[in-house]
């Protein structure tokens, strides 16, 4: 089983690009942390940050390129994907990206905004989305 559940800050704005007969994807920098602690000794350890590349596909990424914006707190469920390139130097380069299939916005909204929509999921009784739908390459 292939399962990533997270919950963090978004830590760009995202960029959303359309692909192939207008289908949107969006990408964005996630932020998950650790909160730090204390040992039994009294040695402090610090709070930890992780990075995460995030990718949305279809009605979640125009979600997505209206509503979420730097600094948002949401809760990403989705899968794991690797891949590599080489380099303008001609090196291996290897990325690591969550796909998102859900996504719910945990950030309150700002006074006199629309009504923005709590959770979203890629898989609905209108559009079902199989990994074999979305392109191995992405066009970033």
């Amino acid at each position: 089983m292939n399962k990533v559940m997270m919950i963090g800050h978004v830590g760009t704005d995202p960029e959303v690009r359309y692909v192939e007969q207008g289908v949107a994807v969006a990408r964005f920098r996630f932020a998950t942390t650790e909160k730090g602690y204390t040992l039994q000794n009294g040695t402090q350890v610090p709070d930890r940050t992780d990075w995460h590349n995030v990718i949305l596909w279809r009605r979640l990424a125009e979600i997505v390129e209206r509503y979420v914006h730097k600094g948002d707190k949401l809760y990403i469920e989705g899968r794991l994907r690797y891949s590599t390139y080489d380099n303008k130097q001609g090196q291996r380069q290897y990325v690591t990206e969550i796909w998102a299939d859900n996504m719910e916005m945990l950030s309150a909204k700002p006074t006199g905004q629309q009504e923005q929509p709590a959770t979203a999921s890629q898989t609905t009784a209108t559009d079902t989305t199989s990994e074999s739908s979305q392109p191995d390459a992405l066009p970033f």
